[in-house]
């Protein structure tokens, strides 16, 4: 069987990065997706993290506010608010591909006319390309 999950959002905040104990860089980032329903908008936030090449990447890139599209594995997690102690929960998506739409700030911090995509391409080969729009 085979699971993955496609997202369009705003990032919440700046990437954060980090390294495990053996080195490898990890970093992690909230995604924001809206959706109409009825007159009301609905916001679903998605904790994103990504290893490896596709970590430093995004940790260098990922500003709040990036419109961006993830693609990754996704996991529910359950978990008690730490100041109501009411139930919650947190869909956390493992990124295997994370692309810079561009719009609202992106442009302040990117290269002009370049917006960087990062994939992580399948065999474990990662790749970054610079596109003009």
């Amino acid at each position: 069987m085979y699971q993955q999950i496609t997202i369009i959002g705003h990032a919440g905040a700046d990437a954060e990065m980090r390294y495990t104990p053996d080195g490898t860089p990890v970093t992690s980032f909230s995604v924001a997706t809206s959706r109409k329903v009825k007159d009301t908008d609905r916001t679903t936030w998605h904790r994103v993290t990504c290893w490896r090449k596709l970590a430093e990447i995004t940790g260098e890139h990922v500003k709040r506010g990036d419109r961006l599209l993830v693609t990754g594995t996704v996991e529910a997690r359950a978990f008690a608010d730490g100041r109501t102690g009411e139930p919650r929960a947190s869909l956390e998506i493992t990124a295997e591909t994370v692309r810079f739409l561009g719009g609202n700030g992106a442009e302040q911090h990117r290269p002009t006319g370049a917006t960087p995509t990062a994939d992580r391409q399948p065999g474990g080969l990662d790749q970054v390309d610079e596109l003009a729009f």
